[in-house]
Protein backbone atom coordinates (compact mmCIF):
# COMPACT_ATOMS: atom_id res chain seq x y z
CA UNK A 1 0.00 0.00 0.00
CA UNK A 2 1.06 3.61 -0.87
CA UNK A 3 1.84 5.76 1.78
CA UNK A 4 -0.88 8.58 1.80
CA UNK A 5 1.09 11.50 1.08
CA UNK A 6 2.20 10.03 -1.69
CA UNK A 7 -1.42 9.28 -3.13
CA UNK A 8 -2.48 12.97 -2.12
CA UNK A 9 0.47 13.87 -4.74
CA UNK A 10 -0.85 11.81 -7.26
CA UNK A 11 -3.90 12.83 -7.29
CA UNK A 12 -3.10 16.72 -7.22
CA UNK A 13 -1.00 15.64 -10.57
CA UNK A 14 -4.50 14.19 -12.01
CA UNK A 15 -6.04 16.85 -11.37
CA UNK A 16 -3.75 19.21 -13.20
CA UNK A 17 -4.20 16.89 -16.01
CA UNK A 18 -7.64 16.85 -15.99
CA UNK A 19 -8.01 20.65 -16.13
CA UNK A 20 -6.11 20.82 -19.31
CA UNK A 21 -7.49 17.69 -20.97
CA UNK A 22 -9.24 19.02 -24.26
CA UNK A 23 -12.36 16.92 -23.34
CA UNK A 24 -12.54 18.58 -20.21
CA UNK A 25 -11.44 22.56 -22.08
CA UNK A 26 -14.39 21.50 -24.11
CA UNK A 27 -16.66 21.31 -21.53
CA UNK A 28 -15.56 24.33 -19.91
CA UNK A 29 -16.17 25.89 -23.31
CA UNK A 30 -19.54 24.39 -23.55
CA UNK A 31 -20.58 26.03 -20.39
CA UNK A 32 -19.65 23.46 -17.44
CA UNK A 33 -19.78 25.30 -14.65
CA UNK A 34 -20.24 22.59 -11.71
CA UNK A 35 -20.37 24.19 -7.90
CA UNK A 36 -17.73 22.98 -6.89
CA UNK A 37 -15.05 22.88 -9.37
CA UNK A 38 -11.29 21.26 -10.21
CA UNK A 39 -9.80 24.43 -8.38
CA UNK A 40 -11.65 23.38 -5.40
CA UNK A 41 -11.11 19.88 -5.08
CA UNK A 42 -7.13 21.31 -5.46
CA UNK A 43 -7.79 23.08 -2.54
CA UNK A 44 -9.17 20.26 -0.89
CA UNK A 45 -5.78 17.93 -2.00
CA UNK A 46 -3.44 20.62 -0.61
CA UNK A 47 -5.29 20.70 2.82
CA UNK A 48 -5.24 17.21 3.25
CA UNK A 49 -1.39 17.18 2.99
CA UNK A 50 -0.79 19.62 5.19
CA UNK A 51 -2.94 17.87 7.99
CA UNK A 52 -1.16 14.28 6.89
CA UNK A 53 2.71 15.74 6.35
CA UNK A 54 2.51 19.69 7.65
CA UNK A 55 5.47 21.49 5.67
CA UNK A 56 8.24 22.47 7.83
CA UNK A 57 7.67 26.16 9.77
CA UNK A 58 10.64 27.65 8.28
CA UNK A 59 9.91 26.03 4.72
CA UNK A 60 6.71 28.09 4.75
CA UNK A 61 6.90 31.72 3.19
CA UNK A 62 3.98 34.03 4.51
CA UNK A 63 2.82 37.12 2.42
CA UNK A 64 1.81 40.03 4.18
CA UNK A 65 -0.30 42.77 2.24
CA UNK A 66 0.25 46.47 3.92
Amino acid sequence: MKPLPELISQVSGLIVEISEHPDYQSLVKKGYQPDLNLADAQTAIVYLLWEVAPPPLDKLEVEVNG
